[in-house]
């Protein structure tokens, strides 16, 4: 197993795109060996998405296509806010027999974000929990 941590952050409208900044700021000033390797927005041409896709991320508009990465991801945070995916997530890892990658729980992006220091409510997602 490998040291490092891959990240695939799902869900880049306001809450997802400011996670995303921040968490991206974390990792690269302190150097961790945590790497965003996939993102997926309903909007590829936003800004951030494109410079993830600048920066060899992978990037896709169906948050489910991440599923295909299979273990290169460790842990999906779902910033979506949207139960139907979670739920859809979970089904699709569990069909294709995934039992490596982790779908963080909100309240886990929630202490994250309170370590990154974000000032502003990081948002209540319809979903909760798991």
């Amino acid at each position: 197993m490998s040291n490092k941590i891959n990240i695939a952050l799902l869900g880049l409208g306001a809450v997802g795109e400011n996670f995303a900044e921040h968490f991206l700021e974390i990792i690269q000033e302190g150097g961790k060996p945590v790497e965003i390797v996939a993102v997926a927005s309903r909007h590829l041409d936003s800004p951030v998405a494109l410079g993830f896709q600048q920066s060899g991320v992978a990037v896709f508009e169906d948050a489910l296509d991440v599923v295909k990465m299979g273990d290169k991801v460790d842990i999906i945070f779902d910033l979506t806010g949207k139960t139907e995916i979670r739920q859809a997530l979970r089904q699709a890892l569990q069909a294709s027999d995934n039992r490596h990658t982790v779908i963080a729980p909100e309240v886990m992006a929630k202490l994250l974000w309170m370590f990154f220091g974000g000032n502003e409510d990081l948002g209540e997602g319809k979903g909760g929990g798991y």
